[in-house]
């Protein structure tokens, strides 16, 4: 293991550089610890550097992705994503309890959850529609990721009009958090649902426009029509 991960390491210090360290930075709110390797970039050194552990099962690429979560580097983290999505044909129904651990245990900022929620943990989901309650029950976290995570692996699911009912009582219940990271999450599910259920995103809208928090609302609103957009922001 300490070869394969000590590789990834390497690959992901040489291909840093200082303008995408100190830009990089802007975008969160906590302190993050980074190499400094564009997206792309890393998404291409999780793919070349996957070729060397696709032939291992399951278990034990699920050891080197923890591995590189532990680490606490964000550009570590996408590649561990990456590789647990990458194996997403050999899923069981339980895998669903390794990703509520490693969310709960080492994602700590929104570009982490966000990869690892919309790919591998969608896909789990989409797999296995029963996981959403469980993402149900992350609503009712104390921990932000865990709850911004019920939202966000649902948005590439909301995307084909799933699970259109199950969006709206995760977003119902995740409504008025106070957490601006949150409320960019279900607004982003919601978003992604109003795609292709536009009318019945905007009448969940309208029915709680008084109590969701406008950076939601801002959020689920961006893709409908202008008439509908501009009916959503009247006060």
């Amino acid at each position: 293991m300490k070869n394969i991960i000590e590789d990834v390491r390497k690959a992901l210090k040489e291909a840093s550089d200082e303008k995408t360290l100190s830009s990089g930075k802007r975008f969160f709110k906590e302190e993050v610890r980074f190499y400094g390797v564009t997206m792309p970039k890393t998404q291409k050194i999780a793919k070349d550097k996957f070729v060397s552990i696709k032939g291992l099962n399951k278990k034990e690429i699920f050891g080197f992705c923890e591995e590189l979560l532990k680490s606490g580097y964000i550009e570590e983290a996408m590649v561990a994503a990456h590789w647990a999505y990458f194996i997403n044909k050999q899923y069981q129904s339980s895998d669903i309890d390794v990703f509520e651990r490693w969310i709960e245990k080492y994602i700590d900022n929104w570009a982490e959850c966000d990869t690892l929620c919309n790919h591998a943990v969608g896909t789990l989901v989409e797999m296995y529609p029963e996981h959403i309650e469980r993402l149900k029950k992350w609503t009712k976290s104390s921990n932000r990721w865990m709850k911004r995570a019920a939202a966000v692996s649902l948005i590439i699911p909301a995307r084909k009009g799933k699970f259109l009912n199950e969006i709206m009582q995760i977003a119902n219940s995740l409504l008025e958090d106070k957490d601006d990271l949150v409320q960019k999450g279900y607004g982003w599910m919601l978003k992604a649902a109003s795609q292709a259920h536009e009318k019945k995103i905007y009448d969940f809208v309208m029915k709680n426009k008084r109590k969701m928090p406008r950076t939601a609302l801002r959020y689920a609103i961006e893709k409908m029509s202008p008439n509908l957009r501009k009916s959503a922001m009247e006060k």
